[in-house]
């Protein structure tokens, strides 16, 4: 029976972009500084953590060993699990950004640039400004600028309370987040305020638009909830997704992925909030998979509440909590089966700033009845897409070259 399940543990970078410089970020390394961090002591927190980073089950299916071929350096040299296989891959879309790497990973490859909005007060056009007012039926908007989402909702909450100004900014990513109160301002208030936009900033070439929901009365007491809900382009062309759908295939995707590819590809969508809430339905998904079938999960607590807030220790946590379910998956796998792991993008959070940062990223997994080993250095995200399309039976695509054979496998007619 050939199933695949495509684990991306979102931002989980691990160093060595060969174009780093280019974005600012030579030097940057997700796991590596998380690592040393660990290593060092500096790492810990009473009541979260303390000591080397422990993810075990990670590094038996080779994630020290992928780590070396992004960087060179040695970080660990666990035994392996015999029929597990790791190595790294190289981002070769424009942008350092969630639907750039997520694309590239399902095979396809974004060669054209995103809009982005400047970095000053304010970044908005003052057309868009005026047309999110009028169009959106709000009395003005708050913000107007660069900011983490943490931080834009302390300093503007208490006015978008009183006035129903949504709160409106963004980031070195081609995006446009709107915060509003769950419900001072409404849930489904702010999401049609997010359509309304994604309509408006389609000429912009602007990749999201994210609405950013949150509940509290006071900046002691504001907190962004699950209700998020990313409003993205359409890929340009069919998508590893597309290609298994339209053959009769079933693809559930898990966390945000539905939203990634604006739903396209999908059969069926299931949300939780928190890394292991969302585990839970990663592992009921691969539960209800058949022949053919692919389950495609994105683990965003790694992302947006330790990479963006820089918080190391949170993001070591939870890794190491990753890494104790991950068990779980490997005991529902069965011979025909293809687990992989790995990254849209890093977020190193010992790196300045709060943005994410531009490197390569693991393909680790495991297949039963593979013979595993290393799969090297790939060439752009898209050849871990077309593995699993081999796998699954699917002719090639258009980018992206399957690395099945090197690790025992063969094309399968599903």
């Amino acid at each position: 029976m050939a199933r695949a399940f495509l684990f991306v543990l979102d931002s989980f970078g691990i160093g060595g972009a060969a174009d780093a410089e280019r974005y600012g970020d030579a030097g940057a390394d997700t796991f590596g500084h998380i690592f040393k961090a660990c290593a060092e002591g500096r790492a810990n927190r009473e009541g979260l953590r303390e000591g080397p980073l422990a993810v075990p089950h990670m590094m038996s299916l080779g994630l020290g060993r992928a780590a070396r071929t992004a960087t060179g350096l040695a970080i660990d040299r666990a035994p392996l699990i015999a029929s597990a296989f790791h190595g790294a891959a190289q981002e070769v879309s424009s942008g350092k950004d969630t639907p750039s790497g997520h694309w590239e990973i399902a095979g396809l490859p974004v060669r054209f640039d995103w809009g982005y909005f400047p970095d000053t007060v304010p970044a908005f056009p003052a057309e868009l400004t005026e047309a999110i007012i009028r169009e959106g039926e709000v009395p003005g908007i708050l913000g107007n600028c660069h900011a983490p989402g943490t931080e834009i909702i302390e300093r503007f909450g208490e006015e978008h309370i009183r006035t129903s100004k949504p709160i409106c900014y963004t980031s070195v990513d081609s995006v446009l987040q709107i915060a509003a109160h769950e419900t001072h301002f409404g849930l489904d208030r702010l999401h049609a305020l997010c359509l309304t936009v994604r309509r408006l900033v389609d000429p912009l070439k602007i990749g999201r638009v994210i609405a950013r929901p949150f509940v509290g009365e006071t900046p002691a007491t504001f907190q962004r909830t699950h209700n998020r809900r990313d409003y993205a382009v359409p890929p340009p062309e069919e998508t590893l997704l597309d290609r298994l759908t339209g053959r009769g295939s079933k693809v559930i995707a898990v966390g945000k992925i539905g939203d990634i590819f604006a739903h396209r590809g999908i059969s069926e969508v299931r949300k939780a909030g928190g890394n292991m809430a969302m585990f839970d339905k990663a592992l009921g998904a691969i539960d209800d998979t058949g022949e053919g079938d692919l389950v495609f999960a994105n683990f965003v607590d790694f992302d947006t509440e330790f990479g963006h807030r820089r918080d190391v220790a949170g993001y070591a946590a939870a890794l190491e909590a990753f890494d104790r379910r991950l068990p779980e998956a490997l005991s529902r796998l069965r011979p025909g089966d293809l687990l992989i792991l790995t990254a849209d993008h890093g977020n190193d959070p010992t790196w300045r700033g709060t943005d994410h940062t531009r490197e390569r990223v693991p393909v680790i997994g495991i297949g039963p009845g593979l013979k595993g080993g290393d799969i090297g250095l790939r060439p752009t995200f898209a050849d871990i897409g077309e593995t699993v399309a081999d796998h699954l039976g699917l002719a090639p695509g258009r980018h992206g070259a399957s690395f099945l054979a090197t690790i025992g496998g063969h094309a399968r007619t599903a």
